[in-house]
Formats: C-alpha cells, structure tokens, sequence
C-alpha cells in the first residue's frame, strides 16, 4: 500500500501515479465535483477559515489532522484500508474463496448498483444541509456541520474511484450522473427517499446524523464485509469519519435537551406552550421529531423481503452488520427470520427465510444500537429531574417501504383506520407550526464561546480546544 501524496492533486494511498488513464479520469471528473460543490455545498462558505481534520494516513494514530482550511481547498483524496494478502470471503456460496481484487463478470451489475446506490446518499445529505451554515447555533456547530459535509464529499470520491477503477465506461458515466441528481428535485431525484427530504432546522440536522448516518454505519458495516476486497477496504476508511457525524447528531440532541430541561427547572413548568415561550424547544416537539426522522431513516434498509438481499448476500457482495461475529454457517440455507406484517387489522409476526429476511436483520440490528442512544438522551431528562422520557416509535410506524407501507400504525404499535390517523398524526409527526417553530429559534450565533437559546454548551471543545475558541474564522 502506498503512502498518501499530498503533493499530488488527489491525495490518494492507491498509487494513481501508476494508472495515468485513471489519474487524468479522475483529474476530469474533479472539476466537475468542484462545480457541483460550489452550486450546492455550504452556502456563503467559501471564504471561511474552518479548522477541519484531514486524513493524513489511515493507520488509527495518524487519520486526523487538524487546521484552518477553506473548504474548496480541502483536500478531497482517496484512501483505503490497508489491505490483508490473506483474506477470504467468509459467507455466501464462495465462503473460503480468496476475496476478489477485481469485479467477477456475473457480479459486475450488482456491485455497481451497490455502490452507485451507497455513493449517491453522500452528495445528497449535503444538498439537504447546504442552507444550515446560515443559522448556526454557534462556532463549535458551524465547524462540526462542515467538517459533516467535507467527509461526505471524501466518500462521495471514496465511490467514484471506485466505479473509474473497476466499471469502465459505464462506472465513468455513473460517476457524472452523481453530480447531477439533487436531493428534492421532482424530475431527477435522488435515489433514495430519505435523501430527498428537507432538513430546514438544526434539531432536524441533528436528528439526521445521529439515525440516517448511523445507517450509513450499518450499510457501510455490510459492505466492509464484501468478497470485492476493494470495496470491504475502502468502506473499512469510511467508517472511521462515520462515527464523527453519528457524535454530532447525539450530542446534539443532548445538548438541545439539556437546555430543555434547565428551561423547565426554571419555569418549574412542563408546560409546552411556557417552553417554547422560553425560548427552548418543548420535549413533545423533540418526540415528533425523533419519531420522524427514525421512521424514515429504517425505510432505508429496503424490503422486509427481498430477493435482492438474498443473492447479493448469497454472492458474497454484502454481508451481515459483524458477519464474522455471527455464529451460524455463514450461508444461512434453512434457517428463518421473524419479520412483522399487518393481519386481519393487527400485527402479527411470520417467519421466512433469513437470506430473504436479511434487509430486516440489519434493520433490527440499527433499532438495538438507536435505541441505546436514545437511553443516554433519557439519562439527560433523569439527570436534570425531568420524569418524561423519549420512545422509539413501533417499528411499523409510519413506513413506506415494504409488506407495512401505508399501514396506519400508531408509535405504541397499533393499527387504526385513516380517520383515527388523521386526527392523531399532528401528535406524531411534526406538524407545520412544529417547524415554523423550531426554524424561529434559528439565528446565527457567530461570537466565539456564545450559543443560542435553544441549546446548551458541549462539555469539550474540538480536538481537546477550548469551548470559546474560534472554529470558524471569517475574513
């Protein structure tokens, strides 16, 4: 494995130098990120002085480094993980074959689906945030929101050297079409549904990084497991930056919470309508938001039954979340899956077979670790004398994806008819007023060491920095 060149125009650990036709691809394809990147990045950004981290190596001491960066010239590469000689695939039909260096013919339209498929969410999520700069809540904020952004942009690139490397023509023209979809748009769409939903506010951003990246952790977690080597390699790098967005969005709504709570000890009221007076955002607020933001997020991980699931796993393309910590055959023939579906008016369960069932296994894994973190949120609440707590809505909640879409369910599980939803759906979901709201409380705190209303202070600063130190330098 090469070492990263910063003096090359793309910093790269995958010897570009020694594939010209791919370097001048790629060196082709930069200005058009750049112009995208312009179009639909942070907005009023470019002239700032951001202190960033920058891959400086992907070994685990030395992946970060920091300093003021303008992010147009932050340094965008290429990186994947250090590559084991030995490794094998270990599951599907071809477990203990060595893994594959290059795309097999008769895998060549899956993988290229995956990966199109994971590459297009990058550039969107920063589409969706690209107005929230405007409204920080303060510094420290600002910085992690674009250092969010920067690292979307590095997977975005992460997936389009790989479809240059490895998919000719057809990964050359994939690459351009992930430049021209925008989250939103009516006629070209992003492929995804949750990637094509505003996130007007900052409590949405938060609510975003910390359940629609973690399914990011979870997706990348499956395809780190991929027979295609350079694939599991390079989704291994990506997972290192992943956990950063994930704190974001945790911290976030702790913090948003803190303050809640303080605003409430001070009232001595629970009241919603004396909270938001207050300037704070009311807990039932935060719930629909919560219940929101998780709904559509475990949309993302497909069909409770899918066909696709099934080979691309049998395949080896896509394992499980710790394929290697699973203790079963690792080929899953004859083993069954308990999935939920609406019956006669009421949930029920019915097993089918795992290797069908396997978008539900992730999704069921990424329900356990949200649910841990929605723990820590309560300890927050129990820590400042607060007796309310946050749920996780039904997992049959308010879905559009697979056997549940268009099933009413309510947030504690049960089914109700249309009238019943709709008298009830401004108490789950965040209504109009919520949002006009919550976007009310959204002014720009730009002072050093100041922070709106709405939110408390983090306990640390960034990189062991003081809380007042100045993350973001305007000129």
């Amino acid at each position: 494995m090469s070492a990263i060149d910063y003096g090359e125009r793309i910093p790269n650990n995958v010897d570009l130098a020694g594939d010209r036709a791919l370097q001048r691809a790629l060196e082709q394809w930069q200005p058009d990120y750049l112009a995208w990147w312009h179009e639909m990045g942070p907005e009023a950004s470019s002239s700032l002085d951001v202190y960033l981290r920058t891959a400086i190596s992907v070994e685990p001491s030395g992946w970060a480094n920091f300093d003021y960066v303008k992010m147009p010239d932050y340094r965008w590469g290429i990186f994947l993980a250090p590559r084991d000689e030995a490794r094998r695939i270990h599951f599907g039909e071809q477990a203990g074959d060595p893994a594959w260096q290059e795309v097999p013919g008769e895998h060549r339209a899956n993988l290229r689906r995956i990966i199109v498929t994971q590459g297009d969410t990058e550039p969107a999520s920063i589409e969706q945030q690209r107005h929230l700069g405007l409204t920080a809540p303060s510094l420290y904020d600002l910085r992690n929101l674009f250092q969010v952004n920067v690292e979307e942009g590095r997977h975005l690139w992460a997936m389009v050297y790989l479809l240059h490397r490895y998919f000719g023509r057809d990964g050359r023209e994939e690459a351009a079409a992930l430049l021209e979809r925008r989250s939103g748009d009516g006629d070209n769409p992003r492929i995804l549904g949750a990637f094509n939903e505003r996130t007007p506010d900052w409590l949405a951003f938060f609510m975003f990084t910390y359940f629609t990246d973690r399914d990011g952790k979870f997706q990348l977690c499956a395809l780190a497991e991929s027979g295609f080597d350079p694939l599991a390699r390079t989704t291994r790098f990506m997972l290192t930056e992943e956990a950063h967005h994930m704190f974001v969005g945790e911290s976030g709504v702790a913090r948003t919470l803190q303050r809640t709570a303080e605003v409430m000890r001070e009232l001595g009221s629970d009241d919603p309508r004396a909270v938001r007076e207050a300037g704070a955002i009311d807990l039932a607020t935060i719930q629909r938001y919560l219940n929101f933001h998780y709904s559509v997020t475990i949309d993302l991980f497909g069909a409770d039954v899918s066909s696709n699931a099934a080979t691309f796993y049998s395949a080896g393309l896509k394992g499980r979340f710790e394929e290697g910590k699973r203790d079963d055959d690792h080929r899953l023939g004859g083993m069954t899956y308990r999935i939920v579906e609406a019956v006669d008016g009421r949930l029920a369960e019915r097993d089918v077979p795992m290797l069908n069932a396997l978008n539900e296994v992730l999704r069921d894994d990424f329900i356990r670790d949200s649910v841990a973190g929605i723990g820590r949120w309560n300890r927050v609440l129990e820590k400042n004398g607060v007796a309310a707590r946050l749920v996780v809505p039904h997992k049959a909640f308010n879905r559009r994806i697979g056997s549940l879409a268009g099933v009413r369910v309510s947030p504690g599980g049960e089914v109700v008819d249309e009238q019943t939803w709709r008298l009830h759906e401004r108490d789950w979901l965040p209504t109009a007023d919520d949002r006009a709201f919550v976007a009310s409380l959204m002014g720009r705190v730009v002072e050093p060491g100041r922070f709106a209303g709405w939110i408390a202070p983090p306990p640390v600063g960034v990189n062991r920095q003081p809380i007042d130190f100045a993350y973001v330098r305007f000129g």
